[in-house]
């Protein structure tokens, strides 16, 4: 947790209005969180892209579309970990006076990469399962598609926990996303079970059409996923979570009233802002250590938030 401090720029008295105090982080927990997504990254990729493997392997003698469907979407879902990776590096760098955030915004544009190619993996099983409805071909070895869709559920669904562990503690919307993404392709791996049960009753028309089934749950990812990473790069938070800062600024004696509270992600770091109100007759001091309670009540409720920056105004002026 990054612990902030106070740098006073003007002062504050009876008749002094408009001056401020600013609250900067200067513990940077950049490089442990990066380092923690990279890790999960990593097995998680590895984990995927041997279920892959043996997916491809079992593909070979079965020739199940539904099973081709799954296995492109566990190789696709394994590459997103690429992406994602060449983010956490990037967001390792320290700013710069042109990036004075850092490169916490690539971590959004990895997003976008991850929802395309989950799109693009959601076309190509789709094209693949219409095509072999209008061209059939026989699939063998029921068995063996069970032993598949097996491998594909247990690889996605070790990805997903790893992903999604990783992603919570870190506050990675994309990691998240990613996770949860895994675990729904985990039922869709399921699903090629069921495509061998069918297929066993003598119905092997139902492969393709659970292969396009599978195509659609992916395009239902994609969606969902694709509003999360969107709306994290329009700056767009949590439902109530400017009303948790507000009820935080409430708790604290001396503070009049909270104006222009605002909160936004960069990456995985959650920052927030806001004017507080204090009466006149207050001190510079006085103004500083409310702004410091402030920020100790809005980071002890909101753990997420690396850095806080509070203007303080004088209440008279916060209401003309």
């Amino acid at each position: 947790m990054e612990r902030a401090i106070h740098q006073p720029h003007g002062g504050l008295s009876a008749g002094h209005h408009g001056s401020h105090t600013h609250l900067h982080g200067v513990i940077d927990l950049q490089l442990t969180t990066t380092t923690c997504g990279l890790a999960a990254l990593k097995w998680s990729f590895l984990v995927l892209a041997i279920g892959s493997a043996l997916q491809v392997a079992l593909l070979m003698v079965s020739g199940s579309v539904a099973l081709l469907a799954d296995a492109i979407h566990n190789a696709a879902d394994a590459m997103t970990a690429i992406p994602l990776g060449i983010a956490f590096l990037l967001m390792k760098r320290r700013p710069t006076g042109r990036f004075t955030y850092g490169l916490g915004r690539v971590e959004d544009l990895a997003g976008v990469a991850v929802v395309l190619v989950i799109l693009l993996s959601a076309i190509a099983a789709a094209y693949e399962a219409v095509r072999r409805l209008f061209h059939p071909h026989p699939v063998g070895s029921p068995g063996v598609l069970v032993v598949a869709a097996l491998i594909g559920f247990l690889a996605n669904e070790l990805a997903a926990l790893i992903r999604t562990h990783a992603g919570k503690e870190i506050h990675s919307a994309a990691l998240v996303a990613d996770g949860q993404h895994a675990r729904v392709d985990g039922l869709a791996s399921l699903a090629v079970a069921a495509s061998a049960g069918a297929i066993k009753l003598g119905y092997p028309m139902a492969d393709p059409v659970i292969g396009l089934a599978i195509s659609a749950l992916i395009l239902v990812i994609v969606g969902k996923s694709g509003v999360a990473v969107f709306t994290r790069m329009l700056d767009g938070v949590e439902p109530g979570l400017v009303d948790e800062i507000r009820r935080s600024g409430r708790q604290v004696p001396g503070i009049r009233d909270l104006r222009q509270v605002r909160a936004r992600w960069i990456g995985h770091r959650l920052y927030a802002e806001a004017d507080i109100a204090i009466d006149s007759c207050l001190s510079v001091g006085e103004g500083i250590e409310l702004a410091r309670r402030f920020e100790l009540e809005v980071m002890s409720h909101l753990p997420e938030i690396r850095a806080v920056h509070v203007g303080i105004r004088t209440a008279e002026e916060s209401s003309a």
